[in-house]
């Protein structure tokens, strides 16, 4: 049986989300909100679509009751998470040169804080 329990990792991005919003910290809340929606999204990938050739309700391929809708995720390893996250840093990163380059230098530093409250919780590479 898989277990369902999220990683550390996230768990630990989800805490930090709470506090980080409770100080009104916004670079840190929208790179957290950006990793987790990274973590989530990775989670969904890969869902198989229903075997519609099945017969078994009224409309092929539906399922019926509790649940029907819902689709089972993919577990994430922990160092599934962490490279997600570091994904999200060089992200960052890769557009605060951009933004440098273009003389958005507010929009920069931004993403320069976003990546430093990642760095935080994941360490350097």
């Amino acid at each position: 049986m898989a277990d369902d329990r999220p990683s550390p990792l996230s768990e630990q991005l989800r805490t930090r989300l709470r506090f980080a919003m409770k100080d009104r910290d916004q670079p840190t809340v929208s790179a957290l909100r950006g990793a987790l929606a990274a973590i989530d999204g990775a989670e969904s990938a890969g869902i198989a679509a229903p075997d519609l050739s099945r017969e078994e309700s009224p409309i092929a391929g539906s399922r019926q009751g509790l649940g029907a809708a819902e689709a089972p995720r993919r577990q994430l390893t922990e160092d599934d998470v962490a490279t997600i996250v570091r994904d999200e840093i060089v992200e960052r990163e890769t557009a605060e040169i951009a933004y440098r380059r273009a003389g958005e230098s507010a929009r920069a530093d931004r993403l320069r804080a976003e990546a430093a409250a990642l760095r935080a919780i994941v360490g350097p590479d």
